[in-house]
């Protein structure tokens, strides 16, 4: 018996020994992942999950007074909150410390609110209250949708990545976490102040000098509810006149040019300019004259900015443009400087051009008025029609001086000016078009030295691309220094054409444009002195 027992004692242990000698080459193949690699792991699929989570359900569509914005929170390093106003720019305040970001996206004005804001003036006091309480409704659809939005993410990301259905709620529950953790850093870091100290960029650049110090504006909130209802009166204006614009309609193959002017060296314009070339999508920048007011090298950085404007710059000297201000231009990348009836073709435009022949900055020199105007416009026409004898006719012709353009009538369809700082559109007795525009500067440094301030002026032209005629002009006028107005009109030339869907020519027009033409205005006559310089 006793060798009986010993025996299946023995049997035992070899049958075990045999049976961990089989397991030990699997377990050997299965690797334990590390814990730190797990961690890093997980988190990775929460903060992805939870990124397109907010990317794909976290935004919320919510009006804010007049205003429909869409609001949502993104990932971010520094924290703080985004206002975008398109296409006027955007500003950036330092609200909060946290990793995310508030974006709010100013889609666009409801008309029929801002109308019975201006109906009932009245309504304007509750505004403050209202547009508070808008935000705070907001917010907090935007934080439960976004809780929403993490969860959902995370967790379906982890069910997709580990296929369990208990790390996948695990990666929700932290994707919740994360966020109640971020919440609560952006509340304990909160900074009311920082409505006072926006990042501006874009049109909006300029807004500190437009609407005021915003210390100011919280001191004076009475007066500033009188500005905001002007505005909100301008805006709905602009809506009104949208929907009675002349019937032309621009099809993709129009031709855009814009047409600007005395710029006086103010650098506001830059970006002015840029906003309209990205908005009109404008083939073409046509320069009139007086980009400068001493025509110093030491204004030259000033011009800087051109060759990133994001369009061909066609310019001509003004009076206050030097030849030192040319020769730096002819250097610029991008740039087209005209002089002396020179001629090129831009964007499939043919353009040519005289510089002002007299540089009044200049103390030294006595200036000869009118007749050196005439004589330069002259020179102008006569190299017009040796285009037009070679088999090139020019499109548009460009001076600064109108005196001189006007020289131009009957050899170009079209001619453009400056000078005057104000615009004026005639068709000259032989059949050329001179438009004038006003100063897109708003008069420069000058601008300081009058009581009221002078307004900011730009035109797009819409040219037809076969027989590169005007078909159509808005006129773009901005409030100058402390002003917040903005119109825009859609103008069409008596005799246009009406423009088929293609873009090319299809016969007279059907019908009178609903919107308004611009009238006849006058230039001085030739005989008469020229309009008044600037010193």
């Amino acid at each position: 018996m006793a060798a009986r027992a010993a025996l299946r004692t023995t049997y035992a242990r070899l049958l075990l020994h045999y049976r961990s000698r089989r397991s030990a080459p699997t377990s050997a193949l299965v690797h334990a992942p590390h814990p730190y690699a797990r961690a890093f792991g997980l988190v990775a699929v929460v903060l992805l999950g939870a990124w397109l989570g907010l990317l794909i359900v976290g935004s919320v569509r919510t009006p804010v007074g007049p205003m429909d914005t869409s609001m949502t929170l993104r990932p971010s390093l520094h924290g703080g909150t985004k206002i975008n106003v398109s296409p006027l720019g955007a500003l950036e305040l330092d609200s909060h410390t946290a990793p995310i970001r508030l974006d709010v996206d100013v889609d666009q004005l409801d008309p029929a609110r801002a109308q019975a804001l201006v109906e009932h003036p009245e309504r304007i006091t509750g505004l403050q209250d209202e547009i508070t309480q808008d935000v705070a409704d907001g917010t907090r659809e935007l934080a439960l949708r976004s809780c929403v939005a993490v969860v959902s993410g995370a967790t379906a990301l982890g069910l997709a990545v580990y296929r369990r259905p208990r790390r996948a709620l695990a990666a929700g529950g932290l994707a919740l976490a994360l966020l109640g953790a971020a919440g609560v850093s952006a509340y304990a870091t909160w900074n009311p102040k920082s409505v006072l100290e926006p990042k501006f960029s874009g049109l909006l650049s300029s807004a500190p000098s437009v609407v005021g110090n915003a210390r100011s504006i919280v001191s004076e909130f009475d007066v500033y509810q009188k500005e905001l209802a002007r505005l909100v009166t301008n805006v709905t204006k602009l809506y009104d006149a949208a929907s009675t614009l002349p019937t032309y309609q621009p099809d993709p193959g129009t031709m855009r040019v814009l047409h600007v002017s005395d710029i006086h060296l103010n650098p506001a314009a830059w970006e002015i300019v840029r906003s309209l070339v990205e908005q009109y999508r404008i083939d073409v920048i046509i320069d009139s004259g007086d980009t400068m007011d001493h025509g110093t090298a030491a204004e030259n950085g000033f011009l800087d900015p051109i060759s990133d404007l994001g369009a061909p710059y066609v310019w001509v000297r003004g009076n206050h443009d030097s030849q030192v201000t040319q020769r730096y231009l002819e250097g610029l990348r991008n740039v087209h400087v005209l002089d002396e009836g020179r001629a090129v073709t831009v964007a499939g435009l043919r353009v040519a051009g005289t510089g002002d022949p007299q540089f009044t900055p200049d103390r030294s020199v006595l200036p000869a008025g009118d007749d050196a105007e005439r004589a330069a416009g002259a020179r102008l026409a006569a190299a017009l029609g040796a285009q037009a004898r070679a088999g090139t006719p020019v499109d548009i012709a460009v001076a600064h001086n109108p005196v001189a353009a006007q020289e131009t009538d009957g050899r170009v369809p079209l001619v453009l000016a400056g000078h005057v700082h104000r615009r004026v559109n005639k068709l000259l007795p032989d059949g050329t078009r001179l438009k004038i525009e006003g100063s897109t500067g708003g008069g420069g440094l000058r601008a300081l030295e009058k009581d009221e301030p002078e307004k900011v002026h730009a035109s797009v032209l819409y040219l037809d691309r076969d027989t590169r005629r005007l078909q159509a002009w808005d006129e773009i006028t901005l409030g100058g220094l402390g002003l917040t107005t903005a119109e825009v009109s859609r103008h069409v030339p008596e005799d246009a054409p009406e423009t088929s869907p293609t873009g090319g020519p299809s016969g007279t027009p059907s019908g009178s444009p609903s919107g308004p033409r611009t009238a006849p205005a006058t230039v001085p006559p030739a005989g008469s002195p020229s309009p008044t310089r600037s010193p």
